[in-house]
C-alpha cells in the first residue's frame, strides 16, 4: 500500500515557508503523495495554491486535494485552476472532490448550501467539457491549458452517500475516504467496489484513506486542540481514536491494507517538520545513512 502525508495547509498559524519544506521534506523520505484539506470558513490555505506551490519545490511526489469543497467554486475557474496544476506539475494533480457539510462554507461565498448537491453535478459536466477543450459557459475559446494526461485529470470522490457512489461511478478514478477508521471505511468500500461492477466500470477503483495522526509527549492534548478547533464537537472523539505512536501508525497502515485500499494518506495535526519524520519513520522506514 502506498503511503501519502497531508500538508499542514488546515492548521492555523503554520508560516508558508513551513508548507514549502514540508513538501521537499516529503519527497525526499519518500512519501507517495503530498495531500490538502479543504475549508473556505477558516483561517487555512487554500488547496490548489499551496499545491501549486509544492509543484515548484518538488519534482515526482503526486499531489492530492483532499477534498476540495467542489460546489463552493466557480465551474469554470475550478477546472481552469486545476489545469493549470496539472500542467506546472507534469500531470502530478489528481482532484480529490466532495461537497462538505458545512453551511458557513458556502454562506462566505455566495452559493446555496442546500442546493449543493445539484450544482455540482452540473458542475462536474461543464469541467469536464473544459478538460477536453471545448468552450464552455459561452467563451469563445477553450477557458485553460488541457490537463496533461488524456484530456482530464483523475477524480476522487469523498463521501459516503448514494449521491457520492452516483458520481463515483459516472465521473471519478477512486474514492476517498476522509478521517474515519478503518472499521467504518472499509465496509463502505466494498460498496465502492460493488457500484462500480454494477457500474461496467473497468478494473477497479482506486480506494484512498485518510488518518490523522500526532505524534510526541504531548501528542493527544495538541491534537485535541486542533481537531476540536476544525471539527467543533465531534473533534474531541477523532482526537481519541487517531495513532499517536510509532506502533500505532503502523497498526493502522496494516488495518486499512486488510480491507484493499490501496493508499493512506497520514494528515498532521502538528505543523512541525518532525511530525513529518516521524511518520516516515514509522511508516517508510528510518532515512538511509
Amino acid at each position: 500500500m502506498d503511503i501519502g502525508i497531508g500538508l499542514p495547509n488546515p492548521i492555523p498559524g503554520t508560516p508558508g515557508r513551513t508548507l514549502l519544506a514540508w513538501a521537499g521534506r516529503a519527497e525526499e523520505r519518500g512519501f507517495a503523495t503530498l495531500a490538502t484539506i479543504d475549508r473556505i470558513a477558516y483561517p487555512s490555505y487554500e488547496s490548489l495554491t499551496v499545491l501549486a506551490a509544492a509543484a515548484a519545490v518538488t519534482q515526482r511526489i503526486e499531489l492530492l486535494t483532499n477534498v476540495v469543497l467542489g460546489p463552493t467554486r466557480n465551474a469554470v475557474l475550478l477546472a481552469k485552476e486545476s489545469a493549470s496544476v496539472d500542467q506546472l506539475s507534469g500531470g502530478r494533480l489528481t482532484l480529490g472532490v466532495g461537497v462538505g457539510a458545512r453551511k458557513d462554507d458556502y454562506d462566505a461565498v455566495g452559493v446555496a448550501f442546500e442546493r449543493r448537491g445539484r450544482k455540482w453535478d452540473a458542475d462536474l459536466e461543464t469541467i469536464h467539457q473544459a478538460w477536453r477543450g471545448e468552450t464552455v459557459e459561452g467563451a469563445e475559446k477553450p477557458i485553460g491549458p488541457p490537463p496533461v494526461r488524456e484530456g482530464r485529470i483523475p477524480i476522487l470522490v469523498g463521501g459516503m452517500s448514494d449521491a457520492s457512489l452516483r458520481r463515483l461511478v459516472r465521473w471519478g478514478a477512486g474514492w476517498t475516504l476522509g478521517g474515519a477508521p478503518p472499521e467504518q471505511g472499509g465496509p463502505f468500500a466494498e460498496r465502492v467496489r460493488a457500484a462500480w461492477r454494477e457500474a461496467g466500470r473497468e478494473g477497479d477503483p482506486r480506494l484512498v484513506a485518510l488518518s490523522y495522526f500526532a505524534l510526541g509527549d504531548d501528542a493527544e492534548d495538541r491534537a485535541r486542540a486542533y481537531l476540536s478547533d476544525y471539527y467543533g464537537g465531534f473533534g474531541a472523539q477523532i482526537a481519541a481514536f487517531i495513532p499517536k505512536s510509532p506502533g500505532a501508525i503502523r497498526d493502522t497502515i496494516h488495518a486499512f491494507e486488510a480491507y484493499g485500499f490501496h493508499e493512506l494518506i497520514l494528515d498532521p495535526t502538528i505543523a512541525e517538520l518532525e511530525q513529518l519524520d516521524g511518520a516516515a519513520d514509522a511508516a517508510l522506514g528510518s532515512p538511509a545513512a
